[in-house]
């Protein structure tokens, strides 16, 4: 089954040099509940994206794949 992906952390978090952990720590957040955010098992709420947005100085819309 071809699992639908809505978000793109983990290519952001590469192209910032940044890991799960890191991130994990700045949102005070488990590096397991991160790692399910950048594998799309599971999405993080509208403000935890707006959140990790501001954590990585990028935009909300970065962090989205496009369904175009």
């Amino acid at each position: 089954m071809n699992k639908k992906k809505w978000n793109r952390l983990k290519l952001v978090l590469v192209e910032n040099d940044k890991s799960n952990k890191w991130l994990a720590e700045k949102l005070q957040k488990s590096e397991t509940t991160v790692s399910n955010w950048c594998t799309n098992s599971r999405q993080p709420s509208v403000p935890t994206l707006i959140q990790i947005a501001n954590v990585l100085g990028v935009e909300v819309g970065t962090l989205l794949i496009s369904n175009e």
